[in-house]
């Protein structure tokens, strides 16, 4: 057995200090750089956060930090990420145990960091001044960059000068880019998917405004589930991420809707509820609504602005699948003999025709119910995201149930795709009410507000499991 490198930590500093950091991210021309002040008793699991949110990435992969006088090399110190930890590696020390102090001292130090060894992503911090610090500081702030960060698997190096060139048509090597690109991927691939991430200074300061570092410490008061879901993070980065959504969803608020909003909001759910009425709709030998219901749930509710085709079937018409099964889910309709019947709680609120009591009830039951507890912790975990108004809802759910100890079944990451798919009946609700906007589903302001209800309306008895 050889020896192992020696230790390239230093003493860490008695006073706590303001360090202006240059991160570079190699082999980029021109190159792309972002310019940081970091309180410098930062441990480095903080800094691997602040690293994301600053290039615009998603945490999807591994990463690893270095310190010696290569990125490669016997005499270099690695510090490992909580899944190395997990999987037993030993040459290295965990990054949540070292400080910044204690490998950036001097200016000039470098501290080498590797994300997504796949791509290939090699970045090198560089100390560039040690200052004093105001209390008052943030503990990071990004003060400058320079040229959008590669967008998550993206390909590499290569693959990003070509993606820049592609989605940039003032480039002078456009056109040449949008070729090579549909030879390498294929003529119906779309670079725009990968468009790498802008930048703007400003966005990423208010990505870090929310930011928890140091000892992490819950509220008392939460709701059972989200109690439990603390209880299962055993992953102390996950743990601060959990902790700063929390706080961002200001659960301690009292949620309240007027009832212009409900209305505007249940209007899908209290239409729905009419239509079907007291005699209920004979549904189709395969269980699906007639046409002549699909095509008046298109008229009456504007579904043909987001839905292409004839409007007429509804296993072809998802807006209309989507709604109806989503009333089902949360106790106003159900079958019965063949036919789509109101419950006793469906004919309730219809009869009362109260926009708030709507509102209230499919607050009261969401997260949809199921058998499977992943997919009631992912819906938990999806309100929470909307309450505290992330714009990344699915990688945030993903990241969650990745610490909590969820895997797909063969052992690999929860990807952003399956998290979606495990909080599907949740967000089909969610965007009935229209909680999530645009193309890029971030919350509403109402979503937020919805949210934050659902949240709080939990009963004692912890997460709720359907039959």
């Amino acid at each position: 057995m050889g020896r192992p490198p020696p230790s390239r930590r230093r003493p860490r500093r008695v006073d706590v200090v303001s360090y202006r950091v240059r991160i570079d991210l190699t082999r980029t021309k021109p190159p792309v750089w972002r310019r940081l002040e970091l309180a410098s008793d930062l441990f480095l699991d903080d800094v691997h956060r602040v690293i994301q949110v600053a290039f615009g990435w998603w945490d999807y992969h591994l990463h690893r930090f270095g310190c010696g006088p290569e990125r490669y090399g016997h005499d270099t110190e690695y510090y490992l990420c909580p899944f190395d930890v997990e999987e037993g590696e030993t040459e290295g020390v965990p990054e949540e145990q070292v400080r910044l102090d204690e490998v950036l001292v001097d200016a000039g130090d470098k501290l080498f960091y590797d994300y997504d060894f796949g791509d290939g992503w090699e970045l090198v911090l560089r100390l560039e001044a040690v200052m004093p610090r105001d209390d008052s500081a943030p503990r990071p702030v990004c003060l400058a960059g320079r040229r959008p960060a590669p967008h998550e698997d993206s390909g590499g190096t290569h693959h990003y000068k070509l993606l820049v060139a592609a989605t940039d048509p003032t480039s002078p090597d456009h056109a040449e880019a949008v070729r090579e690109y549909a030879r390498y991927i294929g003529d119906e691939a779309d670079p725009a998917e990968y468009r790498p991430t802008p930048f703007e200074a400003e966005e990423v300061n208010q990505d870090l405004a929310g930011f928890e570092f140091g000892a992490v410490e819950f509220p008392t008061d939460l709701p059972r589930p989200l109690s439990e879901v603390v209880d299962d993070i055993r992953d102390i980065p996950a743990s601060k991420q959990l902790r700063q959504v929390i706080r961002q969803a200001e659960l301690g608020e009292h949620a309240e809707v007027d009832r212009e909003t409900a209305a505007s909001m249940v209007r899908p759910y209290q239409w729905l509820l009419n239509h079907v009425g007291a005699d209920g709709i004979k549904l189709t030998d395969a269980g699906y609504l007639p046409p002549v219901h699909v095509e008046a749930t298109v008229a009456a509710l504007g579904l043909d602005r987001a839905w292409i085709g004839k409007g007429n079937r509804e296993s072809q018409t998802m807006p209309v699948l989507h709604l109806r099964r989503s009333a089902q889910a949360v106790g106003l309709l159900r079958r019965y003999r063949g036919s789509l019947v109101l419950t006793p709680v469906g004919r309730s609120l219809r009869a009362r025709a109260d926009p708030v009591l709507l509102w209230w009830h499919l607050a009261d039951n969401l997260p949809v119910k199921s058998r499977h507890r992943h997919e009631v912790q992912a819906g938990l975990l999806l309100l929470l995201a909307v309450a505290a108004g992330l714009s990344n809802t699915d990688a945030f759910v993903a990241e969650t149930l990745h610490a909590i100890g969820w895997r797909d079944g063969d052992g690999s990451p929860i990807t952003s795709g399956m998290a979606g798919g495990a909080a599907w009946d949740t967000r089909m609700v969610l965007h009935r009410l229209d909680g999530l906007g645009d193309q890029l589903e971030r919350p509403t302001p109402a979503g937020v507000v919805f949210a934050r209800a659902a949240l709080r309306t939990w009963p004692d008895g912890g997460l709720r499991e359907g039959a």
